[in-house]
C-alpha cells in the first residue's frame, strides 16, 4: 500500500465516522420532534375544555355585571330622589325652621337678661340697656 492509499483509507474512515455521528444526531432530533408533536397535540386537546370553561365563566361574569349595572342605576336614581327631597325640604321647611329657631333663641336670651336684671345679681345680657363697665366685655 502506498501513502496515497493509506490517506484515502483514513479519509474514508473519517467520512464513515462523520456519517455515523450525523445519523445519530438526526435520529435524536427526530425523536425530539416526535415528542414535541405529541406535546402540542396534548396541549391542543386540553385547551379545548379550558376555552369552553373560560367562555362559560366570561358569560357568567357578564351576567353579574349587568346586574351590578342595574343596581348602580337604581342607586343613582335613589340618590337623585334623596337630593331632590332634601332640596324640597330645605326650600319649604328650612327657612321657617331657621327663623323659628333664631326667634326662640333671641327670646330665651332676652328672658334670661330680663330675669337677671330683675334679680339684681349683675348678670346683664349682651343687648341690655345698662351701660357696660369699662374694661369688661
Amino acid at each position: 500500500m502506498s501513502a496515497g492509499q493509506i490517506a484515502a483509507l483514513i479519509a474514508a474512515g473519517a467520512f464513515v465516522l462523520l456519517v455515523v455521528f450525523l445519523a445519530i444526531a438526526l435520529i435524536k432530533l427526530g425523536r425530539t420532534l416526535d415528542e414535541a408533536t405529541i406535546a402540542i397535540r396534548k396541549a391542543h386537546e386540553n385547551a379545548d375544555p379550558l376555552l369552553h370553561g373560560a367562555n362559560d365563566t366570561i358569560t357568567h361574569v357578564n351576567t353579574q355585571l349587568e346586574r351590578v349595572d342595574g343596581i348602580t342605576a337604581n342607586a343613582q336614581a335613589v340618590s337623585g330622589n334623596v337630593s331632590a327631597l332634601s332640596s324640597v325640604f330645605t326650600a319649604t321647611l328650612g327657612g321657617p325652621l331657621v327663623k323659628t329657631a333664631a326667634l326662640s333663641y333671641g327670646l330665651s336670651k332676652a328672658v334670661r337678661a330680663r330675669r337677671g336684671a330683675k334679680n339684681g345679681n349683675g348678670i346683664e345680657g349682651k343687648h341690655s340697656r345698662r351701660k357696660r363697665r369699662s374694661g369688661k366685655r
